[in-house]
């Protein structure tokens, strides 16, 4: 686990990466170190299939969900005593953090006080049928997803046609990408939206502490 500390933190989160790139990657970082400059100490871990692919040097597809979702039940028994928790992760981790709230009855997730998902992958790029919002009826806590205009894993104009997307609270970012990133003529940088993700999450978090 890699924590990003903030000052005097009024809760952490335990931030799970998508399914390309590890807790090294730029928007891993860059949003953690934002959120730390607001409060939240933020604890960042790779699944084990990354984990052997930065060993070999080498892509490796994810794990199966249920290898996942273990892992990530596992990473929380390194949250901070005393401090409130809070779950998430960009794409897939968001989507495994969900699942995991909606699935596990595990002390450590019994505290979770709520989720936050960066580019929830709501459909593969494509296939707007293979729906992955099932589980979202199980889901007992706040649940907040920060998602791109453009997102190919979910579009703003038609997320509201496919499916009741409840408890799920959806922030959109103009113009983004399923990183979050707007293109240079909108006029938009994405700092500009990396920074608005982090204080649309912060606030959240706040708001349920």
């Amino acid at each position: 686990m890699q924590w990003i500390q903030a000052d005097k933190p009024v809760a952490q989160f335990i931030f799970a990466h998508g399914a390309g790139a590890g807790i090294d990657s730029g928007f891993m970082q860059e949003i953690a170190k934002l959120m730390a400059q607001q409060g939240v100490s933020v604890g960042l871990f790779d699944f084990p299939y990354m984990q052997r692919a930065k060993a070999e040097n080498k892509r490796r597809p994810p794990d199966r969900a249920d290898k996942l979702l273990a892992s990530f039940n596992d990473a929380l028994s390194s949250a901070m005593q005393g401090l409130p928790l809070f779950i998430g992760g960009k794409s897939m981790g968001g989507r495994m953090a969900s699942m995991l709230v909606a699935q596990s009855d595990s002390e450590m997730v019994a505290s979770v006080g709520g989720i936050i998902a960066f580019g929830y992958p709501f459909h593969p790029p494509g296939k707007k049928d293979k729906l992955r919002v099932a589980h979202f009826g199980d889901i007992n806590v706040p649940f907040c997803v920060i998602q791109g205009e453009r997102d190919t894993f979910g579009k703003q104009d038609e997320l509201s046609l496919l499916a009741d997307t409840s408890p799920a609270v959806i922030h959109w970012l103009a113009d983004g990408d399923h990183s979050l990133v707007p293109r240079k003529k909108s006029g938009i940088s994405q700092e500009q939206n990396w920074q608005q993700a982090a204080d649309i999450a912060v606030a959240f978090i706040k708001e349920q502490v």
